[in-house]
């Protein structure tokens, strides 16, 4: 898709620092390293939503495309903002939560859903940018025709926080990125097909929003989408006895749903393969 490819350009820059901290972080203690994920693990667990039910609500063909509106807002503005890909992801699964919870007009579907995603990114902003955070009136595109007063996407703010029940904190894939990359890709692999780690992770991190946009995959658990991803970059051509082999020695120390990873790596190869058909990089 263009936006993914407008977003590409950048990715390499804003992982290099991921990388580095990657990099010292390799040599830590494991027992802690492994704590630390085990707590993400429950948590994510705890947080858990509704599959079902959202999946159900989300096969409206216009609430369908009103998300994807959404996301693809989000994803301009992470870029022109410089945000964190955390803030993205946790930004879109506002959206989801705040669509399902409350209806929206189809009359007004366009400058409804244009004034909730920056709400949602704007919120997002906040909770995971350490920078100071723009103004409201920087959420606004210079060349969209919908554009919003900062005291109305104020407004809308705290009717965000209000429907989520001011439930903001979540986890986001990236939290097991790393985790899942030392333990896939060893050091000796990375040399041997002399692929840089920023063009590993860089693709990693194209699969994860990409695959965030299909509403198969929006309810999948974090870790779920993260292991998923880092398998696919790994191999895109992975049978269901290799899947088993290579998840199982993580998936018996952690509780890993090994299903749901392999039905996640089924679900983004024909993501990926259906972009290759349409000739969208």
């Amino acid at each position: 898709m263009k936006k993914f490819q407008a977003i590409s350009s950048t990715i390499s820059l804003q992982l290099d620092e991921e990388i580095d901290e990657f990099g010292s972080n390799v040599q830590d203690d494991d027992d802690d390293d492994d704590e630390y994920i085990q707590m993400l693990l429950d948590r994510e667990i705890n947080i858990g939503t509704d599959g079902l039910q959202m999946q159900e609500f989300f096969r409206s063909d216009w609430i369908q495309r009103a998300r994807l509106d959404g996301i693809e807002y989000i994803l301009r503005m992470r870029d022109l903002l410089g945000f964190r890909f955390q803030t993205a992801y946790l930004s879109i699964t506002y959206l989801d939560r705040f669509l399902q919870r409350r209806s929206i007009d189809a009359t007004e579907k366009a400058w409804a859903v244009k004034l909730v995603s920056m709400a949602c990114l704007s919120l997002g902003a906040k909770m995971e940018e350490s920078c100071t955070v723009p103004l409201l009136s920087d959420f606004c595109l210079k060349d969209d025709h919908i554009n919003f007063e900062s005291k109305v996407i104020q407004r809308m703010e705290l009717l965000v926080l209000d429907t989520l029940g001011w439930k903001m904190g979540s986890i986001t894939p990236f939290a097991f990125t790393h985790f899942f990359f030392k333990n896939y890709y060893p050091i000796s692999i990375s040399i041997s097909i002399s692929i840089p780690t920023t063009n590993l992770l860089s693709r990693i991190v194209e699969i994860i929003f990409g695959a965030i946009k299909d509403v198969k995959l929006m309810n999948q658990r974090p870790s779920v989408l993260a292991a998923a991803a880092t398998l696919f970059v790994l191999d895109q051509r992975f049978t269901r006895n290799v899947l088993e082999l290579k998840i199982y020695p993580l998936a018996s120390t952690f509780n890993l749903q090994i299903e749901d990873i392999i039905s996640c790596y089924n679900q983004v190869q024909e993501i990926e393969s259906l972009k290759l058909k349409k000739g969208i990089n």
